[in-house]
């Protein structure tokens, strides 16, 4: 199979085919070029892309796939952009433990956001050595008609978003809602795509990024308006969210 590089650092042979040849990966690139919400990969034992569909390039305000092949995430992201999935890479292929249904927050370039669920998964040979990796990060973007939505499920919503700073935990959205908590986990997932707890934050660090992009508050201001009552508990969430810390987020 013909690697297409584009220019990139080229890519020794021997690291490649048994990650392609496991994942059939032409046959796959092929199929998520069909899903504009989802951002496929294929990559090396290095962390460099070998295959990706035309959603992720897009993702990166590049046009074509051979702006990605051969490169890693670090290559084509600015910043903590780039680091933060490369770095995620690096975990994968050292330890061979999978990342599944991270969530994070993700943009289209230049500057529109998008929550993200990323899974990546490691590629083994027959002798059970790490070769690469394949994975994707679907956007969390569930259209639902209002009526699917239970009348108290949606009044604990309003208490919750009206009030961030409670301690709201899935117990507390599942007793308001009238809902077991077996329930409400497959009622998040319907509506939201999310589990409750993955619910919860991305709702508290949407407000967070929110509020330090239109307003002039403090960090720590900010912090115990969304729910976080630790400075540095909050820049660690807010971080492994969205890649930033909420300074440098503001400065974006």
């Amino acid at each position: 199979m013909n690697l297409r590089t584009g220019g990139a650092e080229e890519l020794p042979p021997e690291d490649l085919p048994s990650c392609l040849q496991a994942v059939g990966v032409e046959l796959l690139e092929q199929l998520f070029d069909q899903a504009q919400d989802v951002a496929f990969f294929v990559k090396d034992v290095r962390g460099r892309y070998v295959a990706v569909n035309q959603s992720l390039v897009e993702r990166h305000g590049l046009q074509h796939k051979v702006d990605v092949l051969g490169k890693r995430p670090s290559d084509i992201g600015p910043g903590d952009f780039g680091r933060i999935p490369a770095q995620q890479d690096a975990d994968v292929l050292r330890t061979g433990t999978a990342l599944v249904d991270h969530l994070e927050l993700q943009w289209y370039r230049p500057h529109e956001p998008v929550w993200c669920l990323t899974t990546k998964l490691p590629i083994r040979d027959a002798a059970d050595a790490v070769t690469g990796l394949v994975g994707f990060s679907k956007d969390v973007r569930v259209a639902v008609e209002p009526e699917e939505i239970p009348l108290e499920f949606a009044r604990a919503l309003e208490e919750f978003e009206r009030d961030l700073s409670e301690a709201v935990t899935p117990a507390w959205l599942a007793q308001r809602s009238s809902l077991s908590p077996q329930r409400l986990a497959r009622l998040t997932k319907r509506l939201h795509g999310l589990t409750p707890g993955q619910f919860i934050t991305k709702t508290r660090i949407a407000a967070a990024s929110r509020l330090l992009r239109e307003t002039d508050r403090s960090i720590a201001e900010i912090a115990m308006a969304c729910g976080f009552y630790d400075h540095s508990a909050f820049a660690r969430a807010f971080r492994s969210a969205t890649g930033f810390t909420p300074t440098a987020f503001r400065k974006q």
